[in-house]
């Protein structure tokens, strides 16, 4: 990619609108349409259609003037600038990505570095192609490079399950960020909880599971000042990113937002819905971009208007540009089809949005990720958290005497749950299936989403009890629910299962009177789980809930990265279940002994902190090849363990 075309393609980034904060005016969602029998497409040969013709080489392309140091020091910026890693280092990052000089491609977009990027660009440019020039050697020098820290893959003594849980909250504790000249990282103003592993910065809807954990196990505290984090990232951005780096602003994850309000005001009443009703109105304005103008048949954006004059969402992501974070991957997919690579990368940015990256759901032929087509979709969970934000803003709005505002988002709220029920609705598979909005037909992909509706009270009482009786034929496994019925080798697939689905179900079922079934979902879960901490000591990020016994390592894992251990959304979910079924919990604990031993944690009232947890030790992994990884144990300040936090 030349240096031109990827900042003419960030200029359109920044002339959309896209960032609030930057763009003077957004493009006209009418003009930019996307109708099902075309395919939009913002790439450097297409020119952008504004009001006026405006030339690529007039649009401003840095969101910050440059940075022009003097010959002896580095002058700081004074502001981030928001550009991913793959624009800013224009040539360089490419370079990097396909020399595959890092364990994880997500380092590479983590690095920051030491001196001003295009005084680093410019001894590049004047170096690379000398006699002996070692790419890998120019990179440790002038970046800094991440490790990976995560949980040692080890056996503790004399550690509960529920003692491991309190201790990972230290290690997956970050305190305040101070920010650091040219990183990816968006810093966040309070303390923090992150998923763990390579995911060492707060992520979207992985935060809300984890809540669950925090308000669970009495830190109200660190659930307080992650959701703090997350809304003024809305703030700042206008939405919240994938995940608080610079390269996942072009996207977002499935609008939990609202959901955790709900979480947070158990505890600290209603009056918090007013008090967050600005961040509600400006996430309810980043999913619903351009639905005014749209005609039928069309979208803008995460928004698409139906054929019947609906409304829906779509995933999405700005970029069309191979993702930071997964770059060699990206343009090795590339390779392998004769599709325009731009739209088989916003597929892929867009296909992360959803959480599953990636799975069967968004695959045309069911396996092969170069048929991925997630924006031709309208996926039933960013449909329904959607929905639930609408009717989170007509609550907002009636508790703040907004009475009219209240009646309107009641209303609309009302018509997108009608929506729901009816465009997802499988009668032949008596299942909730994402949506071809460009075919008008179900996918046909039977998956664990089917239980969100369910979850968010958006089924009728005869769609509850037909997906509980789908769930138990089809998807209901020993070790839980798989992610689909489909083997397909990605990891949002069988044979694995992941926490939300099972927290979502478990929830769901039991809203329609299906508690037989919850209870028997929970059951095999916590079996599965805790069955694996007892063989491992650690808890991970997904299990292989097919196979009839428990595996330490988990399973297989599938996917683009190997299994992570921690983790935030397992140990959120697991607390939040053992507390719902203490008797089924202690039945499945005096089967496993060392998981089920007698807590070494005193309990803490209200949002004490728990100083007397047990030490975690954990592993840095560096992540540039050829360095051996070292262990240690982590402290009980929450001190960050990550080079991004000083």
């Amino acid at each position: 990619m030349t240096r031109r075309t990827a900042h003419i393609r960030f200029s359109r980034f920044l002339a959309s609108g896209i960032l609030a904060l930057t763009a003077g005016s957004a493009l006209s969602p009418a003009a930019h349409a996307q109708t099902a029998g075309e395919t939009m497409k913002v790439s450097s040969d297409t020119a952008p259609v504004t009001p006026e013709a405006v030339s690529p080489d007039d649009v401003p392309v840095l969101l910050h003037p440059a940075i022009i140091p003097p010959p002896q020091a580095a002058r700081l910026p004074e502001h981030q600038d928001l550009r991913p890693p793959s624009i800013i280092l224009d040539g360089l990052f490419d370079a990097i990505g396909r020399a595959r000089i890092f364990t994880d491609a997500k380092a590479a977009a983590d690095a920051y570095p030491n001196r001003p990027p295009e005084e680093i660009l410019a001894a590049w440019r004047s170096q690379n192609d000398q006699p002996g020039f070692d790419l890998k050697t120019f990179v440790a020098t002038w970046f800094t490079v991440p490790a990976i820290v995560s949980a040692a893959y080890q056996r503790t003594p004399d550690e509960s399950v529920r003692d491991y849980i309190s201790g990972m909250w230290d290690v997956l504790t970050r305190q305040p960020d101070t920010p650091v000249p040219w990183s990816s990282l968006l810093t966040q103003p309070q303390r923090y909880v992150v998923p763990g592993g390579r995911f060492s910065e707060l992520y979207y809807w992985d935060s809300y599971f984890t809540m669950i954990g925090l308000y669970e196990d009495n830190r109200v505290d660190l659930l307080r000042s992650t959701f703090i984090c997350l809304a003024s990232m809305i703030d700042r951005y206008g939405h919240i990113p994938n995940g608080a780096r610079t390269y996942y602003l072009g996207r977002s994850q499935p609008a939990f937002f609202a959901t955790m309000l709900d979480l947070l005001a158990q505890h600290d009443g209603k009056n918090i819905y007013v008090k967050y009703l600005p961040e509600l109105q400006k996430e309810y304005a980043y999913w619903t971009d351009g639905e005014a103008t749209l005609k039928p048949g069309q979208a803008w954006r995460h928004a698409v208007r139906l054929r019947d004059g609906s409304f829906l969402t779509r995933p999405w992501d700005d970029f069309d540009t191979p993702r930071d974070e997964s770059y060699p991957q990206d343009i090795a997919t590339a390779r392998t089809t004769d599709r325009p690579a731009h739209e088989l990368w916003r597929d892929l940015r867009a296909g992360s949005e959803t959480g599953w990256d990636f799975s069967s759901r968004w695959l045309a032929d069911g396996h092969t990720l170069s048929t991925i087509r997630t924006t031709d979709l309208v996926t039933i969970e960013m449909s329904v958290a959607v929905v639930h934000l609408v009717q989170t803003l007509a609550k907002a709005h009636e508790l703040a005497g907004h009475k009219m505002q209240a009646r309107h988002y009641a209303a609309e709220a009302a018509r997108r749950v009608a929506t729901v029920q009816r465009v997802f609705w499988d009668a032949d598979r008596k299942a909730f299936i994402d949506y071809d909005w460009k075919t008008d037909t179900h996918t046909g992909v039977l998956s664990a989403a089917t239980v969100v509706p369910l979850f968010f009270n958006m089924a009728t009482p005869e769609q509850g009890h037909a997906v509980a009786q789908t769930v138990r034929e089809s998807l209901l496994k020993p070790g839980g629910i798989a992610a689909s019925t489909v083997t397909s080798g990605q990891q949002w697939d069988a044979p694995n299962g992941w926490a939300p689905y099972q927290w979502m179900a478990v929830k769901g079922l039991s809203a329609y009177k299906e508690d037989a079934l919850a209870e028997d979902i929970a059951r095999r879960w916590m079996t599965r789980v805790i069955g694996t901490y007892e063989k491992s000591g650690v808890l991970l990020e997904k299990y292989d809930v097919v196979s009839p016994t428990i595996q330490k390592d988990g399973g297989t894992g599938g996917g683009e990265y190997p299994m992570q251990i921690g983790f935030g959304w397992t140990n959120g979910t697991l607390v939040g279940m053992m507390n719902r079924y203490p008797r089924l919990t202690q039945q499945i604990l005096n089967h496993n002994p060392q998981a089920g031993q007698e807590s070494k944690i005193e309990d803490t009232p209200g949002d004490g902190l728990q100083p007397n947890a047990p030490p975690i030790a954990t592993v840095v992994h560096p992540t540039l090849k050829g360095q051996a990884a070292s262990q240690e144990s982590v402290p009980h300040d929450g001190v960050p363990l990550s080079p991004d936090h000083p």
